[in-house]
């Protein structure tokens, strides 16, 4: 918890929650560090963030990634779209959300002309199971977060 204080200057509820289970709070941790020294960009990351916190109704998630989003110069226009579940102003983003959500339906077993549309905006295999890595990250802290009626501010 100490680590998540110097690096956001304060203590999310949320994480504070988490700290029940150190093994969780240490997982998703480790787990988020790990998904942002990924190949994909910032903001592709926090796209297939927002597409499994919008998708899992963690408002917790929502609101911390909007706000990062905008901290790395994202408009309004994309947060909204990503919060609308609406289709995204930059096709290549798009196709990031698109593939996300195929996953997230598929439990992996997306189709090969899904995998081709998601590669066809210069993504990598490398970047799809990139993808699998923010998903499985996410995923834990929603559920966490949701298991534990975390509120978004405390």
């Amino acid at each position: 918890m100490e680590a998540v204080v110097r690096n956001l200057g304060r203590l999310p509820a949320a994480v504070a929650r988490l700290a029940e289970s150190p093994q969780l709070l240490n997982g998703f941790l480790q787990l988020s560090a790990v998904f942002e020294t990924s190949t994909l960009e910032p903001v592709a990351r926090e796209v297939v963030i927002m597409t499994v916190a919008v998708r899992n109704d963690c408002h917790v998630c929502v609101e911390m990634h909007s706000e990062k989003l905008r901290k790395l110069g994202a408009d309004e226009a994309l947060i909204a779209a990503l919060c609308e579940q609406r289709d995204l102003p930059d096709e290549s983003l798009e196709a990031v959300r698109r593939f996300t959500l195929a996953v997230l339906a598929t439990a992996g077993g997306v189709g090969d002309e899904e995998l081709e549309r998601f590669l066809s905006y210069g993504r990598t295999e490398r970047n799809a199971l990139e993808v699998v890595l923010g998903i499985g990250t996410y995923t834990m802290s929603t559920f966490a977060n949701r298991l534990t009626r975390a509120a978004v501010r405390a």
